[in-house]
């Protein structure tokens, strides 16, 4: 039996959208007085929001395909570049308002232009994240201090990337980029965070090769994000979908990472030694399928420990407080939302709202946590001021 779409949502959102871009006409009117662009602007906008809401219902029945996703695309940039200016323009009218109240006589052209600008500005910004901003490597180099390192690994450096979402990517000269800057390093330790996939194993398989290129003199270690258990999609049944996660941990090991699912190894170095843990998923609304206790079994309170952990949640809630002491936190799940900004002393994003450590090192209580701002993407197919990452950390004795 089909299932009955409401259409109830879809005319909410028409009627939001036509409230917006009626405001946005009348701020252009202000700068364009000419009725010769209207027909063109409305031609546009009507042809992009119609197919945003038809792809909305496509989804339901037909799901993510090529129509979708340029749709929602395009949708989000305009959408972005309308609600920018929508804001401006009652921004400058409010304050038009507020100084006529002093005797000031401002024009609303003023305020228009400037909001055109800025407009225009952020929508380069979006075509930029999505043609070359996503594939925008960083290096970015941590060295931290810590009292009770042993004086083995004083200078013992790693690598981390995370959420590599290998569903998404579509440019292999780009990718190979990335990989020939995480050799670079030449770091004597790599560790992958999670969401090796979007959804299902096979997604990897075009990518392995190039994943299998990565080396480290003592190994290369992973854990499991949310979306390898192939919790968003749906499945024939339950045994399909364990088969998947079973694939996916194959892939792990055939690319060469050593898959870390609620254990540890250790790491020695000239006698002295140092606990590497990784757990599976433990996210808060995410699944909290990781077993930190379990993890650090057969391990001493005293022993020196980093774990491998995908979403920061986990750091808040359990590991920052735990008995034993965890000194270091490799997480990822975030993206930086793949938008914000972090120039100028500035650093925002809107998941700031939604995760307080959401990209980079947070210490309390003596213990790090940091925050990879990811390799890949998902959703958007772009990144807009929080580029992908490869994160170096360097372990040095205080």
């Amino acid at each position: 039996m089909k299932r009955k779409i409401s259409l109830l949502p879809f005319i909410v959102i028409a009627i939001i959208l036509l409230l917006m871009n009626w405001y946005v006409m009348a701020g252009l009117s202000v700068i364009f007085p000419s009725n010769l662009w209207k027909p063109v602007f409305i031609a546009i906008i009507l042809t992009i929001n119609l197919s945003f809401i038809m792809a909305l219902i496509r989804l339901a029945k037909i799901g993510i395909d090529t129509f979708f996703k340029v749709t929602v695309h395009a949708f989000m940039v305009v959408f972005v570049a309308e609600l920018t200016f929508s804001v401006l323009v009652f921004l400058g009218s409010i304050f038009k308002l507020l100084v006529g109240f002093l005797g000031f006589n401002l024009s609303s052209g003023i305020f228009s232009v400037v909001a055109l600008a800025f407009t225009l500005l952020l929508f380069l910004f979006f075509i930029h994240g999505m043609i070359w901003g996503k594939y925008a490597y960083r290096v970015i180099r941590q060295t931290l201090y810590f009292d009770d390192l042993p004086m083995a690994f004083d200078g013992f450096t790693l690598t981390q990337i995370s959420d590599v979402h290998s569903g998404s990517f579509t440019n292999a000269k780009a990718v190979q980029k990335g990989i020939d800057l995480i050799n670079a390093q030449n770091s004597d330790l790599f560790v992958f965070t999670g969401d090796l996939v979007n959804n299902k194993a096979d997604e990897i398989v075009p990518w392995m090769a190039h994943f299998s290129q990565i080396k480290a003199n003592y190994g290369q270690f992973s854990i499991l994000g949310n979306h390898d258990y192939g919790d968003y999609v749906s499945w024939n049944s339950d045994l399909e979908k364990i088969e998947n996660l079973q694939t996916l941990k194959s892939h792990h090991q055939q690319m060469g990472f050593r898959l870390l699912l609620d254990e540890h190894i250790t790491l020695e170095k000239n006698g002295e030694k140092m606990v590497l843990a990784g757990v599976e998923n433990w996210g808060k609304g995410f699944g909290e399928r990781g077993d930190l206790q379990k993890a650090l079994t057969k391990t001493d309170i005293h022993d020196f420990k980093i774990l491998l952990s995908h979403d920061p949640s986990h750091w808040d809630e359990q590991v920052k407080t735990h008995p034993s002491k965890i000194h270091l936190t490799l997480s990822g799940h975030t993206h930086g939302m793949q938008f914000g900004i972090e120039a100028f002393g500035i650093k925002w994003s809107p998941v700031k709202y939604r995760y307080p450590h959401w990209a980079g090192l947070k210490e309390e209580f003596n213990r790090f946590l940091y925050v990879n701002r990811g390799f890949g993407f998902l959703g958007f197919s772009g990144r807009v001021g929080i580029w992908p990452e490869i994160t170096v950390i360097e372990l040095k004795k205080k």
